[in-house]
C-alpha cells in the first residue's frame, strides 16, 4: 500500500537516521581499517563485520517498510531532471546498502575468513574459498565504499539545497523534527 502522506512515517525516519549513523560509522571504520596495521586493526575488523550485517538487515527492513508505506509525493513544481535524480539516487542507495554488506560477506567467505557477529556466533560462508575471487571482491567493496561516500555527499547537498534554497518541503519529509519546530531553526525568507 503506497501512502500519500506529507512526511515519511516515524519508522521510516527512525530507520533513515539510524542507518545514516551506522553507515557513516562504517565508512570511517573502513578508512581507519585500511590505513592501520597496528593492534587496533583487529578491533576495527571485529566492529566492521557485525555492523555491516546490521546495516544489511536494517536496509532490508527499510526497503520492506518503504514498499509497504510508500513515500510522500515530490512537489509538483519540482523539475523532471530533479525527480529522476531523486529516484535514481534512492535506488542507488538501496543497491549499495544491500550490496556492500553482501559483497563484504562474500569477500570474507572467498578468503576463508569467518564472519563473527559476536562471541561464537558466525555466519556461514556464502562462497567457496578462492583467492582470486577474494581479491576481486575486495577491490569491488573498496571501490563501492567510495561510491557510497560520494552518494552520501550528494544526498546531503541535495537535502541542504531543498531546505535552504528551494524550501519546497522535501527536507521536512525526512527531518527528525516536525516542520513547525524545524522552521524556527531556519532563517526567515
Amino acid at each position: 500500500m503506497i501512502g500519500q502522506h506529507r512526511r515519511f512515517t516515524a519508522l521510516q525516519r527512525l530507520l533513515h537516521w539510524l542507518m545514516a549513523i551506522c553507515i557513516l560509522a562504517m565508512l570511517f571504520i573502513g578508512v581507519w581499517m585500511v590505513s592501520t596495521i597496528g593492534p587496533k586493526y583487529l578491533t576495527l575488523v571485529s566492529i566492521h563485520k557485525p555492523l555491516g550485517i546490521a546495516i544489511l538487515l536494517l536496509a532490508l527492513i527499510r526497503l520492506a517498510v518503504r514498499l509497504l508505506s510508500g513515500a510522500p509525493p515530490l512537489p509538483a513544481a519540482m523539475p523532471q531532471p530533479m525527480r529522476l535524480a531523486a529516484r535514481l539516487s534512492h535506488a542507488a542507495f538501496y543497491v549499495l546498502m544491500i550490496g556492500m554488506p553482501l559483497i563484504g560477506w562474500a569477500m570474507l567467505s572467498a578468503g576463508a575468513y569467518p564472519v563473527v557477529l559476536f562471541g561464537s556466533v558466525h555466519l556461514p560462508a556464502i562462497l567457496p574459498q578462492d583467492d582470486r575471487l577474494h581479491a576481486l571482491l575486495w577491490d569491488a567493496h573498496f571501490t563501492l565504499a567510495f561510491a557510497l561516500f560520494a552518494l552520501i555527499l550528494l544526498h546531503v547537498a541535495a537535502a541542504l539545497f531543498h531546505a535552504l534554497v528551494r524550501r519546497d518541503g522535501v527536507f521536512e519529509t525526512m527531518a527528525p523534527l516536525p516542520g513547525a519546530r524545524r522552521r524556527k531553526l531556519m532563517p526567515a525568507e
